[in-house]
């Protein structure tokens, strides 16, 4: 073997890649124009690369610039599809909204107002004790003031679109029959929201809870219904 060959084989063992490996694999890039399945992998591995720089170094922290390179997309991309941060924070509640409870369901369910509130309930609070869901609801409160376009994305993607089906759902006839007449129906969607998620201060600041268990939840929708419900004649 010549010097000039060995020298090669030598490099060649100790070269290192120019990029190191990305923690989870990313959707494959073709040439020519993307297929729409692969828009929508880009898509998910964007909002979920962005959703972790988010809850990693706070939303006042990150840039579109940051999220573009992480993701390995152009910032001009994000602007197009998203509008901003603002808007990837709306996408990412969106996402996860749709894949645990539809607020068309509730809005249209059939059933008596007990099991179709208690199913609700329940799947929003599963949504709702997700730790990400409770890390993002933490970064939002800890940056409010500083941040209002966070705040305004934050409500209007996650608790107004569920305070807005329960309310329209309580606005039923069917619904109303079964319902006290008495109650002050506008305070019904907090009083219901209240109940899902339990102790919410010590939610936000981090503080140990005992009140996320199935039996905790199910005890506060029982006062709920003993409060609102009509009693059987």
């Amino acid at each position: 073997m010549t010097s000039k060959a060995a020298s090669e084989k030598t490099a060649s063992k100790t070269q290192k890649p120019a990029v190191a490996a990305s923690k989870k694999p990313r959707a494959p890039r073709t040439a020519g124009r993307p297929r729409a399945e692969e828009v929508e992998a880009r898509s998910v591995d964007l909002l979920r690369t962005a959703g972790e720089l988010f809850l990693e170094k706070g939303y006042s922290n990150v840039s579109l610039e940051m999220i573009a390179r992480a993701a390995q997309v152009a910032t001009r991309t994000i602007y197009v599809k998203f509008g901003g941060k603002a808007g990837l924070i709306t996408a990412l509640i969106d996402a996860k909204r749709e894949a645990y409870l539809s607020s068309m369901a509730l809005v249209e369910d059939p059933r008596p107002v007990r099991e179709a509130l208690n199913d609700y309930a329940r799947k929003l609070h599963t949504l709702l004790n997700l730790p990400e869901s409770v890390a993002l609801h933490r970064m939002v409160t800890s940056e409010a003031q500083a941040n209002p376009d966070l705040v305004e994305a934050f409500y209007k993607s996650g608790p107004g679109i569920t305070m807005d089906a329960v309310r329209r759902y309580l606005e039923r006839p069917d619904v109303r029959a079964q319902l006290r007449k008495d109650l002050p129906f506008e305070q019904l969607p907090t009083f219901l929201a209240n109940c899902v998620i339990g102790d919410s201060l010590s939610r936000v600041l981090g503080r140990p809870r005992k009140d996320t268990t199935k039996d905790a939840l199910e005890a506060r929708m029982e006062m709920f219904f003993r409060a609102v419900l009509r009693e059987k004649t």
